[in-house]
């Protein structure tokens, strides 16, 4: 960068492409949720139109998480072999492929199928994502960072229920609802690719002011980290705070995960709720999540800012968020009145999402070159979660006619969150 532009930079001030690039990171993960939620705001359609019963729709939601899980770790290893820029704009033009093609389904396995290819694809694109976060953001800006980035997850869920059930009633088809939601995501990773940058000094958007704060702040964290970084990435697993974030991960996907693929069918079979209600309500809860996410974040890099230790920080906020997202959800297997129901869901919603915060947790405990690798060990905990909770919320409805255990499973899961998320050091960078 010439001087000429370094003193027109500090004459307009410090540019903000980093908040850009995330605004874009939250707007392709709310796509990514709107694609996979599609599936379960159809499933009463689908269910009647195939004759499938509740195991086998159990079955069909799980198999997205099936290729996810085993696609974490290899996609967070792309992401640090290969840069954020082309994992994320490829992944997104994929999996929106796959989306498309789910409309000429005529079977189960045929939709089965498409599930798969859509969980391979999308695998890449958190692990990028916290990837994009520690290159991008400062140490007291990575809080909004990780909650922007997982922030698109509740608010994709959200517009999902309003998008699609609108296309599906104004198509008239569930098939054109989900081709046009494919098309859109095709183009959405034709245009992160032209906006979405690997360094600050590769963006033109970027002014000497802002490119010379970012990479102050990373010298300063550099400096911080431990001398040896020759170790094998296998190392890592001899470490409470590792096996802490995937398993705390993994409570909380249970949690999220179970929300999002039965809590439709739930409102549906126990409440009487018809599409337009499931979509209205679906809305609610999922936007008290994204506004409980954003919340979350602002809280933490705002008590960071001011001097709270990342332990005193992180634990606080994981422990009200896990105790009140776990004591809303037992609640709501006790509760009658719709309305309340919808209530206790967006509670449950609202504070479980502070838990975005921990996409700061692999650029807290991981050196920079292995950032990619935990980011995507620890979505691979979430995403065993998520392929088992289904399968089983399923097997239970079917057998016991009834939702009470499936919410009493939840309830533990918010449970185990808040266990895993005290054994945490989020202060201790892992010497690997």
């Amino acid at each position: 960068m010439s001087s000429t532009s370094g003193v027109a930079a500090m004459t307009v001030g410090k540019s903000a492409v980093r908040w850009k690039i995330f605004v874009v990171m939250l707007s392709l993960i709310a796509i990514n949720y709107i694609d996979r939620a599609s599936l379960s705001v159809a499933m009463p359609l689908i269910s009647k139109e195939f004759e499938i019963g509740p195991a086998m729709e159990g079955l069909i939601l799980s198999s997205f998480f099936w290729t996810y899980a085993v696609m974490q770790i290899p996609g967070g290893m792309l992401a640090d072999r290969f840069k954020p820029r082309i994992v994320i704009a490829t992944a997104t033009v994929f999996w929106g492929f796959f989306q498309a093609i789910a409309a000429v389904c005529t079977n189960a396995p045929g939709l089965l199928l498409t599930r798969l290819g859509l969980g391979a694809s999308e695998a890449p694109i958190y692990p990028a994502g916290g990837k994009l976060n520690a290159i991008w953001m400062t140490q007291t800006e990575r809080g909004r960072g990780a909650t922007l980035l997982d922030g698109g997850a509740p608010l994709g869920a959200a517009l999902g229920a309003i998008l699609i059930t609108g296309l599906i009633a104004m198509l008239g088809s569930w098939r054109l609802a989900f081709a046009v939601a494919g098309i859109g995501t095709v183009l959405a990773g034709i245009l992160a690719w032209y906006y979405v940058r690997n360094t600050p000094r590769e963006h033109p958007g970027v002014n000497e002011l802002e490119a010379a704060y970012i990479e102050e702040s990373h010298a300063r964290d550099a400096a911080a980290e431990p001398a040896s970084l020759s170790g094998r990435s296998s190392d890592f697993f001899k470490y409470r705070s590792v096996w802490g974030m995937f398993f705390g991960w993994m409570c909380f996907n249970s949690v999220f995960y179970g929300l999002l693929t039965w809590m439709p069918n739930y409102l549906h079979m126990v409440h009487g709720f018809d599409i337009k209600q499931m979509g209205g309500s679906s809305f609610i809860i999922f936007f008290s999540g994204f506004v409980g996410e954003l919340i979350g974040g602002w809280i933490a890099d705002k008590w960071k800012a001011a001097g709270g230790r990342p332990n005193v920080v992180m634990r606080t906020l994981f422990g009200i968020a896990a105790v009140i997202a776990t004591v809303s959800i037992f609640s709501v297997a006790y509760v009658t009145d719709a309305v309340a129901v919808v209530a206790l869901l967006s509670s449950t919603l609202f504070f479980l999402r502070w838990c975005g915060l921990y996409w700061c947790i692999p650029s807290s405990i991981g050196t920079r070159n292995k950032i990619g690798f935990l980011g995507g060990f620890m979505n691979l905990g979430g995403n065993i979660g998520g392929i088992a909770v289904p399968i089983i919320v399923g097997a239970v409805v079917q057998f016991t006619h009834s939702y009470f255990l499936a919410l009493m499973f939840f309830a533990a899961a918010g449970v185990g969150l808040l266990l895993c998320s005290s054994l945490i050091d989020y202060e201790k960078k892992i010497p690997v």
